[in-house]
């Protein structure tokens, strides 16, 4: 059984699917991107601001499938300029105390919205 989990302390879904489902002990948070929660329109500054808010959004999520950033074990990026990979990597592991989760990092041509930055994540309910 799965359960929904959505929280309006981040973007709401800009397409047919929900902020995160949570199967069994595994929470899985789909794609973020920096958007306003008010305008729903990306809020589009550097890519370190970008990614800030992306992580925060992210971190309001898991906060309501009863996580943090210790539960993460997985998390994708996409970029939309591989040369934002140092500024974005300072920022995202800011968020993160000790062991790191695994982690993959891509280009993609384009991103919703035209973001910099899109962050997907998954986590383990411990």
């Amino acid at each position: 059984m799965k359960k929904i989990v959505n929280t309006p302390d981040a973007p709401a879904p800009i397409g047919p699917y929900n902020q995160a489902i949570i199967v069994g002990d595994s929470m899985f948070i789909s794609g973020t991107i920096a958007m306003d929660l008010q305008s729903k329109q990306l809020v589009k500054t550097t890519v370190k601001e970008e990614t800030k808010m992306v992580m925060d959004y992210i971190g309001a999520i898991l906060k309501a499938g009863g996580c943090t950033y210790d539960n993460v074990v997985k998390s994708t990026i996409f970029l939309s300029d591989m040369n934002d990979f140092l500024q974005v990597n300072e920022v995202y592991a800011s968020y993160f105390k000790g062991d790191f989760p695994a982690r993959a990092t891509v280009q993609v041509s384009r991103l919703p919205k035209d973001a910099h930055v899109e962050i997907s994540v998954e986590a383990k309910l411990f």
